[in-house]
């Protein structure tokens, strides 16, 4: 049996910066109080896609991830803000 091979870090700070996203989008989308299948259906967007990056499953491309923050009413800027805020104190997806 070989022995697991570590996370590459960069693979855990985006899952962590994935995870996050999720959840501000989860948070939004509860506090407007619409399930992801309206949500999905009004905005056209696939909901297992949503649900996925609800989840930090999948990494959405910046066009998708620009239409959910429309679609939760917020602008962009918000959101990225938003994201900042929750995410570990001094968090780089890059070394330096």
């Amino acid at each position: 049996m070989q022995p697991k091979r570590k996370k590459n870090v960069n693979n855990v700070k985006k899952e962590i910066l994935l995870k996050v996203i999720g959840d501000v989008i989860n948070e939004k989308r509860t506090e407007i109080k619409k399930g992801i299948l309206l949500l999905s259906y009004e905005y056209d967007l696939p909901s297992n896609s949503l649900e996925r990056i609800e989840k930090g499953l999948r990494d959405p491309q910046l066009t998708t991830l620009w239409k959910i923050v429309n679609a939760l009413g917020m602008d962009f800027v918000e959101f990225i803000e938003t994201v900042n805020k929750k995410l570990p104190q001094g968090f780089k997806l890059t070394d330096d």
